[in-house]
């Protein structure tokens, strides 16, 4: 690991970490905690996939149910107006929007083939930002003078990497440049955040298996047409399975760093308390 004991990090000059696990656990509340500190730079996957790597997709799709508008149509077409998103670290709704949920298109749904292409399309943009990393890593100390870094990803991270492969092209890549962290959740947080989804489903990406053995599974447990699946029950359906498919997985990414609980994360008020609660899981994986 880069840094192999609680003496290597409290002694590095520059501290790095990839933290990783479900979306709701606290990994973004972590980051924007150090990057409040004022010496650390925080790098958000979702943000660089939204921004650069599907920036276009997103665009060029808000652009084409614009255009099915008369008025936007014309002022689009003279360029008197301009379609854009507005991606920040709190609001990456746009991501979400474009990835959208499969099912009946009068509820909002997409057909399954055009589903699993946004899938594809997310997937390679997961990846390209992930290895972005030791790039944002330089760049920030060269810019900007920010000596800490810390890699905020997104919850499908476990859907792209073999983690029980020692040459897992990805996981060698950034453990070399990061110190990957888990955040591992409970029982109850697992329920608490079935229960927020369930309030307010929103779209996730899956591998491209999963996704099809959960879509097959669906059809034949409702009998519905493909065309006929309500979206929202769907993603609903799916989440809970989603999350016991992905447990093991990152369970097995932590043998490449350190585990801390999201009460742990949640407790934090500061720098100080996020390296030596890093300190004190590097004890307890020792």
């Amino acid at each position: 690991m880069l840094y192999p004991d609680a003496s290597a990090w409290h002694a590095a000059p520059h501290k790095r970490v990839l933290v990783f696990g479900m979306s709701g656990l606290g990994k973004t509340y972590l980051a924007m905690l150090l990057r409040g500190a004022g010496s650390w730079f925080h790098y958000s996957i979702d943000y660089r996939i939204g921004t650069r790597h599907m920036g276009e997709l997103i665009a060029d799709n808000a652009m084409a149910e614009a255009m099915k508008v008369p008025f936007l149509r014309e002022l689009l077409m003279t360029d008197s107006i301009y379609i854009g998103s507005n991606i920040t670290f709190a609001n990456l709704a746009p991501v979400a929007t474009y990835l959208g949920k499969p099912g009946d298109p009068t509820k909002g749904g997409l057909q399954i083939d055009e589903y699993r292409k946004r899938q594809e399309q997310f997937r390679v943009a997961e990846i390209a930002a992930l290895n972005d990393t030791p790039y944002f890593i330089e760049r920030a100390e060269r810019l900007y003078g920010y000596s800490n870094f810390i890699c905020d990803t997104g919850g499908s991270i476990c859907e792209w990497v073999d983690p029980l492969d020692d040459a897992d092209p990805l996981m060698t890549l950034l453990s070399a440049h990061c110190l990957p962290v888990w955040i591992k959740g409970n029982a109850a947080h697992t329920q608490e955040l079935i229960r927020r989804f369930d309030r307010d489903p929103k779209p996730m990406a899956y591998q491209p298996h999963f996704l099809t053995d959960c879509w097959s599974a669906y059809l034949s447990q409702t009998g519905n047409a493909s065309d006929r699946v309500d979206p929202d029950s769907f993603i609903r359906w799916t989440y809970a399975r989603a999350l016991g498919h992905r447990q093991p997985r990152y369970e097995a990414m932590a043998r490449w760093g350190v585990t801390l609980s999201a009460d742990e994360v949640s407790s934090l008020k500061g720098e100080a308390d996020f390296n030596a609660l890093i300190a004190t899981a590097l004890e307890r994986r020792a």
